[in-house]
């Protein structure tokens, strides 16, 4: 087996797929290797989708070989450890792999442990999560019938922070056509400080939470989960040294230790996620864990043939494919300069992200943004007849539904755009 490469990529998903697929389409004769586990490749912007049974769960899984751009090699393994001083990549079965520039684009990992009673809540199936199995979120939604219905979040960065809401918008619209609003108490608790960082957005958002009565709940950290006796806890951090304010969520208590005891029928949750392991112990990292990469260059900081991008990067920007999109090109065009002996000085990457917000069946709001959270709606929307994406309009969920994933599948992974 090959172990020397010219670029290493570790990371079969978007980001790792979408660098590969573009340096080969510049420079064919590049030798390049991808290090994925996994044989299995999701799209995952579609899974909000699935768990409300309006997207079949095997549309958006492809095998992972299919993926792979011609002529990269696919090193199926696990990374163990970076030495980036020696540059090096050590590999759980095949040792050592060295490189002259490495590409890191892991993705995350989901640290169940942050969040008491969670990991035996899901395996027991007393609560359910998109980003894990939301097949099992449309099971449970069906057998919903009627309470407390509880969508939260934890304090940790996580993929698509607009998920969890997503959820909660198309849940609501569910229950409203199966005549259970009347039925249900429908909470979102959100360690967050605002529904979302873009004010025009959120705005918007704001009329939707009132138009489904959401009990929303703004500095509220989810704790602990008792599946026994389905309970849900919450540190409200609004004001830590004070007494908790007397309008708690319907039906809740106040313990002893000062959290909100709330009793749950349904919940729905994003699990506390993390950088990966050999990223936090590889001196790469910052001091929250995520890889320590330039904002806008996506150069790491200390080692200048690391380049790193996606959910594992530590930029102050939502961690979504779309982000990917726009930083992929300027990982690529960087790469491509230091291979010509020039330096990497494209610094384009602005801090693009977007978040399509879905707010019902067949209505979507895009969220598109910089790390200046201003409003920057991509002037293509124009061709589909929209001229205010901050507003809920039903060519964004058509968008949502057909248009992206054909892009995703047939352009982003071909590298193509």
């Amino acid at each position: 087996m090959k172990t020397n490469y010219q670029i290493l990529i570790v990371g079969g998903g978007t980001a790792g797929i979408m660098v590969s697929a573009q340096l080969k389409r510049k420079r064919p004769a590049l030798s390049i290797a991808i290090i994925e586990p996994s044989e299995t490749h999701y799209y995952q912007p579609a899974f909000t989708l699935v768990g409300a049974g309006t997207y079949a769960m095997g549309k958006t899984i492809r095998k992972e070989a299919s993926v792979i751009p011609a002529g990269v090699d696919w090193i199926k393994d696990r990374v163990t450890k970076v030495s980036p001083a020696s540059n090096e990549v050590i590999t759980a079965k095949n040792g050592i792999i060295r490189y002259d520039y490495l590409v890191l684009a892991p993705g995350l990992v989901y640290d169940l442990s942050l969040i008491e009673g969670l990991s035996e809540a899901l395996d027991k199936g007393i609560v359910c999560s998109n980003y894990i199995d939301p097949a099992h979120t449309w099971k449970l939604l069906q057998a919903f019938k009627g309470g407390n219905a509880i969508f939260t979040q934890p304090a940790t960065p996580i993929k698509c922070g607009g998920a969890p809401q997503k959820a909660m918008y198309l849940a609501a619209d569910y229950l409203r056509q199966k005549g259970l609003a009347d039925k249900t108490n429908i909470v979102f608790a959100t360690p967050g400080t605002v529904i979302f960082g873009v004010k025009t957005i959120a705005d918007t958002l704001m009329k939707v939470i009132n138009r489904y009565n959401v009990d929303l709940r703004l500095f509220h950290t989810p704790v602990k989960i008792d599946a026994a006796r389905k309970l849900v806890y919450f540190r409200d951090t609004t004001s830590p040294d004070k007494p908790q304010p007397p309008d708690i969520i319907k039906g809740s208590a106040v313990t002893a230790e000062g959290l909100i005891e709330v009793p749950f029928d349904f919940l729905h949750l994003a699990p506390p996620q993390a950088a990966p392991g050999f990223i936090r112990d590889s001196g790469l990292s910052n001091s929250g864990g995520w890889l320590d990469v330039d904002n806008n260059s996506l150069q790491h900081k200390t080692y200048s043939n690391i380049f790193g991008l996606g959910d594992v990067a530590a930029l102050p920007t939502a961690k979504t494919g779309a982000a990917i999109r726009k930083q992929a090109p300027v990982v690529v065009d960087n790469l491509l300069k230091l291979l010509n002996g020039s330096p990497a000085d494209n610094i384009s990457y602005e801090g693009y992200s977007s978040c399509p917000l879905v707010t019902g069946y067949g209505k979507m709001v895009l969220a598109e943004f910089n790390y200046k959270n201003e409003f920057t709606p991509d002037p293509m929307l124009r061709y589909l007849l929209i001229s205010n994406s901050d507003k809920e309009h039903w060519r964004l969920w058509l968008l949502k539904k057909y248009m992206l994933p054909y892009m995703y599948w047939n352009r982003m992974m071909k590298g193509k755009m």
